[in-house]
């Protein structure tokens, strides 16, 4: 690719995980480890970076421009001896130099290494500090989950088929063998492991291996696929399913209003399947009446397929190095699904096949027991339920930074009256049905990003990236973030209708089920206090109305890491206040902040601010007062509280 296509892709497209531009004039740190990611990236196939080349932040639309290189030849040789130095093993990397503008422009393209070369590092760091990967648009440093990924091909093995100490066969429940046995046999009834004994068996699937003194003991996979809950209990505490019940929309932290909580322990296969019941049982239904039944059939408002899928993902793939519960919460409009453990493959390609499994042993055994569906079609699978049964897209977030996968799911069904005559306020822009079904989504989940827009559409990247600018033009949506960061919020044009038609409650309840529709009481600018204190503000901004500066906003996000500005950005007017108070600590971590600077990038009034995230936190211990001695100081500012290890 040269080095006008480059910058043509950079303005075209709002996300690139294969192109990077630096303004760099030397080798630094920060170009380094993108060459570090784009090889180290499975199936990416490397990388282009572009030397030279910055955006332009003080436009009205951010663009890239040229702003050359003074010694181009310099430049070059210093990078390719840099590659050659710096990593584990040399990189050898293509560089060019091309003429735009009159400017010189330093094209370095980075080929993906080879498997049994990963994972590349800076040898003076060592692993996995040193190692980095490309996710999306950032260079993001390896965990041990990112290692094991690196050496899937390498025969390395992995945390599942690890030995557990303290344990022993006797924490092995003959009736969760007789379970697999069955499931087995279900699936594929001539399986030959059928005819072998228990011990074979657990030998053959990973799940009882020898120690050092030749004893067979239990795996991490046998124990969480076949151990007793005592044993379960006693190896991995943490590592259960907790069933949530939150009354309305939000989490709300109030003693006073307790929400009901399911701790679920067992085996694996009964695990998912007590998880399920309990989704089930509390899930709202729906009913059909199909041609020639004299009996209405009930259905859950999300498919079965989606529930069964969803749970299997969260106990297949998280991270059972992470002592946390897989957490399932009903909310009032949506299931929501948490695992530990941040997802192996690039959230710019779920839904594609091709699988990464954090726990091959167990992933092995739902997949032959159809459990699970083929590897890599999960994601796909939920995607195209949800869409048969004419529901809201689900929405998937990979956090690294919390360790964590969120998965939602909710109870709207797409394109209804409400929504049709919502959008009716937009006939003068002339809505393509994407575009509209793209207003819904953001007004439900509070963003929009590239990758849904694309799954909403079935369209390309480009394609979808013009239609998303034209409704930010259009004033419906505000860019926010870089690279593939890159996401879209409703403006106050868009908020503004929406609480012009919540004002006239009548138009929205008529037709609406109790649990069934988001619009009875999503869209009214006045939500009950989501505060664990009864008479703090709600947790949304004064009123509707009231005008931030955006200019303030966007640079005080531009100084922050690209994945802490999207999640910024994401968070929406109605976000659970326990999710924006992590994101407090998270700015306060890296600076000191002042209330009218939290307000600005929350897009909260200073008062919610104060009342709603920094006094919680500072009764938990984890914020201070940079001038504790004078509270009331306007220079006042907050700062995470260093943790001292003794």
């Amino acid at each position: 690719m040269t080095a006008v296509e480059l910058l043509e892709s950079l303005n075209l497209l709002d996300e690139h995980e294969r192109i990077e531009a630096k303004r760099a004039s030397e080798p630094g740190k920060s170009a380094l480890e993108t060459v570090c990611a784009f090889a180290n990236e499975p199936g990416l196939g490397g990388g282009w970076i572009a030397l030279g080349v910055v955006r332009e932040e003080m436009a009205l639309f951010p663009a890239y421009e040229v702003e050359g290189i003074a010694n181009p030849d310099k430049l070059s040789a210093d990078i390719a001896n840099q590659c050659r130095d710096s990593f584990n093993i040399p990189l050898r990397v293509d560089i060019s130099t091309e003429n735009i503008q009159g400017k010189n422009v330093v094209v370095v393209f980075v080929p993906e290494a080879q498997p049994q070369d990963k994972p590349i590092f800076f040898k003076a760091q060592g692993l996995p500090r040193g190692a980095f990967r490309r996710i999306g648009s950032t260079d993001q440093r390896c965990t041990d989950d990112d290692m094991a990924v690196f050496y899937q091909g390498r025969q390395q093995e992995s945390f599942d088929a690890g030995i557990v100490a303290d344990a022993t066969q006797d924490d092995l429940s003959p009736e969760a063998i007789a379970d697999y046995r069955k499931s087995r046999g279900d699936a594929n009834p001539d399986a030959e492991e059928l005819r072998w004994s228990d011990e074979e068996l657990l030998q053959a699937l990973g799940s009882i291996r020898r120690d050092p003194k030749g004893e067979w003991k239990p795996t991490v996979a046998g124990l969480i696929l076949f151990g007793k809950p005592s044993a379960l209990r006693r190896c991995f505490p943490m590592t259960r399913v907790d069933y949530i019940r939150v009354p309305g929309r939000e989490w709300v932290p109030d003693p006073d209003r307790r929400f009901d909580t399911v701790e679920l322990r067992d085996p694996l296969f009964r695990l998912i399947r007590r998880a399920q019941a309990a989704v089930l049982d509390d899930l709202p239904m729906s009913f059909g009446l199909s041609e020639g039944d004299l009996q209405r059939q009930d259905k859950p408002v999300i498919p079965l397929r989606v529930i069964r899928e969803a749970l299997v993902n969260a106990l297949m793939h998280r991270s059972y190095r992470s002592h946390s519960p897989v957490q399932i919460i009903r909310y009032a409009n949506r299931l929501e699904i948490r695992n530990p453990g941040f997802s192996l493959k690039s959230p710019e390609h779920l839904g594609e096949p091709g699988s990464q499994p954090r726990n091959p042993k167990i992933a092995a055994v739902l997949h032959e027991t159809r459990f699970a569906e083929t590897k890599g079609s999960g994601i796909r699978v939920m995607r195209e339920s949800m869409e048969q049964a004419g529901l809201t897209p689900p929405l998937f977030e990979s956090d690294r930074g919390n360790d964590q996968f969120i998965a939602r799911y909710f109870f709207h069904h797409f394109l209804g009256e409400d929504d049709i005559a919502w959008l009716t306020r937009f006939r003068d822009l002339h809505l393509s049905e994407d575009e509209a079904k793209a207003l819904i989504v953001v007004r439900e989940a509070g963003a929009i990003d590239n990758a849904t827009y694309r799954e909403l559409s079935k369209m390309d990247a480009l394609a979808a990236s013009q239609a998303l600018r034209r409704l930010r033009d259009a004033g419906l949506l505000a860019q926010k973030g870089r690279g593939s960061a890159t996401y879209y919020v409703p403006t106050e044009r868009l908020i503004a209708d929406e609480t012009s038609l919540s004002s006239k409650p009548e138009t929205l309840s008529s037709k609406s089920g109790e649990g069934l529709s988001s619009k009875s009481d999503a869209l009214s600018s006045k939500p009950p206090a989501l505060s664990s204190n009864p008479a703090a503000l709600p947790d949304e901004p004064e009123t509707l109305s009231t005008r931030y500066d955006e200019t303030q906003r966007s640079q005080l996000l531009d100084t922050l890491p690209g994945s802490l500005a999207a999640r910024l950005g994401a968070i929406g007017l109605r976000h659970p206040p326990q999710e924006t108070r992590e994101l407090v600590m998270a700015l306060c971590a890296l600076r000191d902040w002042r209330v009218e600077e939290l307000s600005l990038v929350l897009r909260r009034n200073p008062e919610v601010v104060r009342q709603n995230y920094l006094r919680p936190l500072m009764r938990e211990g984890r914020l201070v007062m940079t001038n504790p001695d004078e509270p009331n100081d306007p220079q006042q500012a907050y700062r995470a509280r260093e943790i001292t290890h003794e």
